[in-house]
């Protein structure tokens, strides 16, 4: 029989085989492997790697379900973008059958333009509004190969390999959103995507609760499932009723201008915004490159109609009557240039808020967002008429299934083996109870890390003591992966101390400073309000280099890396604060 060791939180540790491992990797037996490379432990950056393995004969097949980005945290000064760590794969191109995309969201799909090349530009296959948004987003990446993208209907399948793969239709809060059936020789797997049950969705029919009952009458070994919303009580609110709440605060403020910040990535509020605007003879103005983006591909696709006349510009908004205009713009999360941001700082080029305006909040907080979305808040309501978010009016549906969700699928599906995914390790760990309040056993109910690589034969399944590498690799401007966390560090000791940089000149016959020496101070004192620290600075500096330098022979590291040392000390006596010393040394 196989061991596995389950800590009493039921999460997978680093020894997890305490059998012999050389008899596991001698284990002849076919598997197929699950590897997270990221969506655990954290919300975005979702990828995952299916391979079945065969240690005998060394075939490999290769899927990656997802290739999704991450918004930084805010200790990532200056970093755009968190994405996958490919690592595991890099030898392994040859392997890979394609990528298959759950749905069009970036945390799913923003990843593509910055790892394609690296894998070999695989096949990808993904409902039609994902391969809209990601051939868009192409287009600010004209050197990088385009990807070659297969369009795929619910109730589909495709062979890749070994892998059968079927695509059955799940309402998210986006339109062709997929959860995935995946027959393997030695197992199957049900992959939920991003999921809720929707009696009544927005612009598409509910989710095809037939087919996944006929899946777990089939028999799934493994269930993997979105645990983003699984702490919440009870099931997501029906997209008709949001609906609803949006069109009595219509009726309630028809006298007011309407400005509606939201996500641009949710497609089906967007369209019932829109679709509630016209029906109450509103135009609409769309603030936002994104959401202006979206809208145009979710016309183009036939998801939404519109009268042509509907959309306007925003300084063709300012010449209408309050009550005949709807801006709907992002920034709903407080970020610090998105439209609501600027209206709400009067930096906006033609919108200005009056005490004939109401503000909607028409999305939930993101975690880790609630001071920007405060500070937004509050310079709004300084300037119109009223505020409202989505706690006071009922106006926002979650695209995530809660807990009721949650448990609907696990008896739906009737796996062996629940691994939840997307989400942080309290939310996996809350899915694993909802699975054994199900009566599932605790052993299958497993939270994994990002790395862990869980195997699956006919015979048993185990989770490998090693791990796959899955640091960040983190964006920043045009640079991928060459921001680690030696640069972060510095960053941040700069934003939070300071930096003091210092250019010493040394004479190479007496191993002494010549003058001046020059300091520039940023972030750390005003030099001009306290020149009695400039000055014993100086002498500190003469001190250190006196003792360092005059060695044979000179080293100039050396000399640096004393000043940052002895400096920093020195600063930190003088004024509890340690700067990042920059210390620029020149022998003459």
């Amino acid at each position: 029989m196989f061991k596995k060791n389950i800590n009493k939180n039921n999460s997978v540790t680093s020894t997890s085989i305490n059998s012999n491992d050389k008899v596991k990797l001698l284990n002849p037996d076919p598997r197929v492997r699950i590897i997270p490379l990221g969506g655990l432990e954290e919300v975005g950056r979702n990828c995952t790697i299916i391979e079945y393995y065969e240690p005998e004969t060394k075939k490999r097949d290769i899927i990656i379900v997802d290739l999704g980005l991450q918004f930084p945290e805010e200790a990532m000064m200056g970093i755009d973008f968190v994405i996958p760590n490919t690592y595991y794969l890099q030898n392994k191109i040859k392997d890979i059958r394609g990528i298959i995309i759950t749905h069009g969201h970036y945390d799913h799909i923003g990843a593509i333009p910055y790892l394609m090349d690296k894998l070999g530009n695989p096949p990808i296959f993904a409902g039609a509004l994902a391969r809209s948004i990601i051939l868009k987003r192409q287009d600010d990446f004209p050197n990088a190969q385009k990807p070659k993208i297969k369009i795929m209907n619910s109730g589909e399948k495709i062979d890749l390999g070994v892998f059968n793969i079927e695509f059955i239709h799940v309402n998210h809060n986006i339109p062709d959103s997929f959860s995935l059936y995946i027959k393997t020789p030695t197992g199957t797997i049900y992959h939920s995507g991003d999921f809720k049950f929707d009696r009544n969705p927005a612009m598409e029919a509910p989710s095809d609760i037939g087919r996944m009952a006929n899946i777990g009458n089939e028999g799934v070994d493994v269930l993997m499932s979105d645990s983003t919303s699984v702490i919440e009580k009870g099931q997501a609110i029906p997209e008709e009723s949001v609906k609803q709440e949006l069109e009595k605060i219509f009726d309630q403020y028809r006298d007011y201008r309407i400005i509606i910040g939201t996500i641009s990535s949710n497609i089906g509020r967007m369209a019932q915004i829109l679709e509630i605007s016209e029906k109450m003879g509103r135009f609409v103005a769309i603030e936002g490159y994104s959401m202006k983006s979206n809208v145009l591909i979710i016309k183009e696709l036939g998801y939404l109609k519109l009268d042509a006349k509907t959309l306007i510009s925003s300084k063709k908004a300012t010449t209408l009557p309050s009550n005949k205009v709807t801006i709907m713009c992002t920034g709903a999360q407080g970020e610090d240039r998105a439209a609501l941001m600027r209206i709400a700082q009067k930096e906006h080029k033609f919108i200005e808020l009056t005490n004939k305006d109401v503000v909607l909040f028409s999305s939930s907080v993101i975690p880790g967002n609630e001071r920007t979305v405060q500070t937004v808040h509050d310079l709004l309501a300084r300037q119109a008429g009223k505020v409202i978010n989505y706690r006071m009016m009922g106006i926002h549906s979650g695209g995530h299934a809660r807990a009721e969700d949650a448990k609907t699928l696990i008896s739906l599906i009737k796996p062996k083996y629940l691994i939840p995914i997307h989400g942080n390790y309290f939310m996996l760990k809350a899915h694993t109870e909802l699975g054994q309040d199900l009566g599932m056993k605790p052993e299958h109910t497993l939270a994994l890390d990002n790395g862990n690589i869980f195997n699956l034969s006919k015979k048993e399944f185990w989770v490998s003591k090693k791990k796959v590498p899955t640091n960040y690799i983190m964006v920043d401007g045009l640079g991928v992966g060459d921001v680690g966390e030696i640069v972060l560090r510095d960053r941040q000791k700069m934003a939070e101390e300071g930096m003091f940089t210092i250019i010493i000149l040394i004479d190479s016959q007496t191993g002494k400073v010549k003058e001046p020496i020059d300091i520039i101070s940023r972030g750390f004192i005003y030099m001009n309000d306290r020149r009695d620290l400039v000055n014993e600075a100086r002498d500190k500096i003469k001190e250190i280099v006196l003792h360092t330098a005059s060695q044979e022979p000179f080293n100039a590291s050396y000399v640096r890396d004393e000043l940052r040392e002895e400096l920093g000390e020195f600063l930190y006596k003088k004024t509890h604060r340690r700067p990042l010393i920059l210390p620029v040394v020149m022998k003459i």
